[in-house]
């Protein structure tokens, strides 16, 4: 089974679809420089409405305590930390936030994948994104992929979500070379305004469940 994480949303209907959809997490953003950033006000309601059995994702990058005791105070399961977090604060910012905690991490060559091993030995879940080009604002959601190559061999024992640039037409690529059994989501099914396509959701579930299908017979 491969699980979804559907990440930006900002429209009650989009987590209520994704609920009805079988789709596992939706992840809400806390970064100003984003176009899908929400406000701690503007997220309270969507967050205690969502259907119960979703997983709650809260994004946030390098934040500082305040910003994690006001995110956790919300209807959240997991913080995601997308920043340039150390391994020493995203243990301290899982003792202030009480939360489990996905780890984000950009990959571009293979010495990149150190960092994977050590990481997952203090976060919950480890992310694998590509690594945003020196010029690119944003640490993660731009639609870029990397060289799945690096990542084919991997059988790694921990849970991690294969993220970067994913979408409909490549993904089945995507999981046949690395195996994933969960995929983050964003840019992917967004259109050209940045505005997540419910269609677009619809058919990318759609496809994993053809892959699903293929790979249980």
């Amino acid at each position: 089974m491969v699980n979804i994480k559907l990440c930006g949303l900002k429209e009650p209907s989009h987590i209520e679809s994704a609920w009805k959809l079988g789709i596992k997490y939706v992840g809400v953003v806390f970064f100003n420089p984003s176009p899908r950033s929400l406000t701690i006000e503007d997220a309270r309601p969507l967050l205690e409405n969502a259907p119960k059995g979703l997983v709650k994702v809260g994004l946030v990058v390098n934040p500082d305590d305040e910003l994690v005791r006001l995110v956790s105070d919300l209807n959240l399961d997991m913080l995601q930390l997308h920043g340039l977090e150390t391994i020493s604060r995203v243990q301290e910012i899982r003792k202030v936030s009480g939360l489990d905690i996905i780890k984000a991490l950009g990959v571009r060559e293979k010495a990149d994948l150190k960092k994977v091993y050590q990481y997952a030995k203090v976060a919950d879940q480890i992310l694998i994104d590509a690594k945003p080009k020196s010029d690119v604002d944003l640490p993660g959601g731009n639609g870029t992929q990397f060289n799945w190559d690096l990542i084919k061999d991997k059988s790694w024992t921990f849970p991690w979500f294969l993220a970067g640039g994913i979408n409909e037409a490549n993904l089945l690529e995507a999981l046949k070379k690395t195996n994933a059994k969960q995929v983050d989501l964003s840019s992917g099914v967004e259109d050209k305004h940045g505005r997540k396509d419910i269609n677009r959701i619809v058919q990318f579930v759609k496809k994993v469940k053809e892959y699903e299908e293929c790979h249980s017979a």
